[in-house]
């Protein structure tokens, strides 16, 4: 059986009441229950207590301002934040919200589980409309040269398609967006500086 604190300040002031000393009080402890005894300090300070005059065993309220900042308002409110805008700032999450630094960590990180991913790169994104004209291309060219039969189906040459643009119009750190726990990885178009 395992005693709890309480049941340590009740025997404190058991041996309090006995009028032994808290040395004494301290020795009787630690024979009769060795190493799971309390700490001598605390025999001291609860042997003070009782002689100011306390009567309860239970901890006092411990004063101080309590957190108020790590609310379920405030983390409802950082989870709409991240789901419209995917690049906030910790500096833009604390000046919108009031948030202090250590706070905010806590939500973003304990509470949301979120993390930072850096956007992966990917040739080039096809929309719905482009992936079916590449399919009926496809399936034009199959039923053209009667599938595979005919010889000239080795003379067409194909190639990729290139973008060229003026600029890199996001570096990898600036493409790093907060994504949930189980949301897959953002993707981007890889985009190559024209010549």
């Amino acid at each position: 059986m395992e005693l709890s604190r309480r049941d340590f300040r009740v025997m404190i002031y058991y041996d309090y009441k006995k009028g032994l000393n808290p040395q004494e009080c301290f020795q009787l402890l630690t024979t009769t229950f060795g190493d799971t005894a309390c700490l001598r300090a605390t025999v001291f300070n609860w042997f003070a207590e009782f002689k100011r005059g306390r009567e309860s065993f239970e901890d006092e309220a411990k004063l101080g301002r309590p957190p108020t900042a790590v609310t379920q308002e405030n983390v409802q409110a950082i989870k709409k934040v991240i789901r419209e805008n995917r690049q906030p700032t910790y500096a833009e999450l604390e000046q919108e919200l009031g948030i202090g630094s250590a706070a905010l960590q806590t939500i973003i990180h304990g509470r949301l589980s979120l993390h930072k991913r850096c956007s992966r790169s990917v040739p080039h994104k096809l929309n719905d409309e482009q992936k079916e004209r590449r399919v009926d291309w496809c399936k034009f060219m199959i039923d053209k040269f009667d599938p595979g039969k005919k010889k000239n189906v080795y003379d067409i040459l194909t190639s990729n398609e290139t973008w060229l643009y003026n600029y890199d119009p996001e570096t990898q750190r600036q493409s790093t967006v907060w994504c949930f726990e189980n949301e897959p990885t953002p993707t981007k178009c890889r985009r190559t500086r024209s010549t």
